[in-house]
């Protein structure tokens, strides 16, 4: 079986702010931007092969892509399904904040006017299980964020409830997955 690789985005002046991002379309930092095309030259010095770059249309996905991109020449594709889960009322409060993290211990609870993590495990394990079929003939590139990224290591790995709402990716990190 083949392989794929997760890239997070750069840096957003929210990170730095400790405050949740999720669907909020927030532009990288001028350290954001310095992070993607160190991850696209790091990327291109390790010799890492792929077909095609899949990215969150959410602006900082988009660019830290693109940067990846032009210095790595391999193409990338807008995939809707890498968008941040919706955390609703929880947008642009504290990441660590108490009430928050009880939150998402409730799979199934929309955040008010947000998106279970229910429906995000359905959305993006249907478009790993899409690239798992492809995966003899195709390797992918996907930049997307700290919420898809739990979400591709619970594809992956068996995880407790707590293991999934600890884990996480340091920007612009590469993160490489194999499939069984």
């Amino acid at each position: 079986m083949g392989h794929l690789y997760f890239v997070r985005h750069g840096q957003t002046i929210w990170n730095v702010e400790n405050k949740i991002c999720g669907a909020t379309d927030i532009a990288l930092t001028d350290f954001g931007h310095e992070q993607a095309i160190e991850t696209g030259k790091k990327i291109l010095e390790e010799g890492i092969q792929a077909d095609e770059i899949l990215y969150s249309p959410l602006i900082r996905a988009a660019e830290t892509a693109r940067h990846i991109s032009e210095i790595t020449g391999i193409p990338r594709r807008e995939e809707p399904r890498l968008t941040e889960q919706n955390f609703g009322k929880w947008e642009s409060t504290p990441r660590d904040g108490a009430d928050f993290r009880k939150a998402k211990e409730l799979f199934a609870c929309n955040y008010e006017g947000g998106e279970s993590m229910l429906r995000l495990a359905q959305r993006v394990y249907n478009l790993l299980d899409e690239i798992k079929a492809e995966s003899s003939e195709k390797t992918y590139i996907l930049v997307a964020h700290n919420g898809i990224a739990r979400m591709v290591q619970s594809y992956f790995y068996d995880m407790t409830n707590e293991e999934y709402a600890a884990f996480g990716v340091k920007n612009c990190a590469v993160v490489r997955y194999e499939f069984k």
